[in-house]
């Protein structure tokens, strides 16, 4: 049963959960990873108001979005989506500089003053189809079918931060749920180990690695990798580097390498996996794979996309 004459207010919205699973057939969709903002979208009585997943105004982050939603003839609406900003064609969190301003839509949850989130999955997109005028800047997302891994594969190679998958015939319900999953790319390479942090808390033998590639002659830093460790590797690692500790940093200078650090002569060779380099150099979401013995420290570096 549908819920109707609702007044359109903020609505918690629905999480997906990360997952290493990769489901396929027709009980799934597919829609892509966006690298933006939460944003839900409260449109009464001709005015847009704009909030983010923890019921935080963004009309003032976002003012052309809701200037677009209030020119929309459309009214008494609660939309989910993602304010989302291409950057030289990609969409990068934060934003930045020239970057190009969407609203992608993947979900509403009252229409026409209806409380539709009770519906089946495929009944909103129905329905939010129908909501808007559909003119950038504002979009709705598109959704594939078929095997979750040959698609996320082909997102990965795409460049995309990843997918989220849904199950079709569930409806849209205010909390964390399996019904919506995250499947995210990852990125690897070999890194060179010019240092260390000191742990903390419950943390042994070391913090996090301080990382990085040659170009030249020049070891560049790239960031600290402070996750991917067990007990074991954390042993192994502080073994493996206590005999190459100099009292200098090798890492050519440059802003943002830690002060307070172990340096070591950069010899040994991790394996790190990361969702993307950021515009100045460094790692997005670093974490350890494991160290690499097939190949030397003077042979690494940053490879291309």
């Amino acid at each position: 049963m549908l819920r109707r004459d609702v007044r359109p207010a903020f609505v918690m919205p629905m999480k997906a959960v990360l997952t290493a699973e990769r489901p396929a057939g027709p009980a799934w969709v597919f829609e892509r990873k966006l690298d933006g903002i939460r944003c839900l979208a409260v449109k009464d009585g001709g005015r847009t108001r704009l909030f983010s997943r923890n019921e935080l105004s963004l009309n003032d982050r976002y003012a052309p979005l809701a200037a677009a939603l209030d020119a929309d003839p459309a009214d008494a609406f609660v939309l989910d989506g993602e304010a989302v900003a291409f950057v030289g064609g990609r969409d990068r969190f934060g934003g930045g500089e020239g970057g190009e301003l969407f609203y992608y839509v993947f979900d509403v949850l009252v229409a026409g003053g209806r409380d539709v989130r009770a519906l089946p999955l495929e009944a909103r997109r129905e329905v939010l189809a129908g909501v808007l005028a559909w003119r950038d800047p504002l979009r709705m997302t598109e959704q594939e079918t078929g095997d979750g891994a040959a698609l996320l594969a082909r997102a990965c190679e795409d460049g995309w931060e990843g997918l989220i998958a849904k199950r079709v015939g569930t409806p849209y319900v205010s909390s964390r749920s399996r019904d919506w999953l995250k499947l995210k790319c990852t990125r690897a390479q070999e890194l060179v180990v010019g240092g260390f942090t000191a742990p903390r808390g419950s943390r042994t033998d070391l913090g996090a690695l301080l990382v990085g590639h040659f170009e030249g002659d020049r070891l560049r830093y790239a960031g600290k990798v402070g996750t991917g460790f067990t007990r074991a590797t954390l042993a192994e690692l502080a073994e493996r580097l206590a005999p190459l500790v100099r009292p200098t940093s090798p890492f050519a200078p440059e802003k943002g390498i830690p002060r307070a650090a172990t340096w070591v002569e950069p010899e040994v060779v991790a394996q790190v996996a990361f969702m993307e380099w950021t515009p100045d150099g460094r790692l997005r979401h670093p974490s350890f794979l494991g160290v690499r013995l097939d190949k030397a420290a003077r042979e690494v570096v940053r490879e291309a996309p």
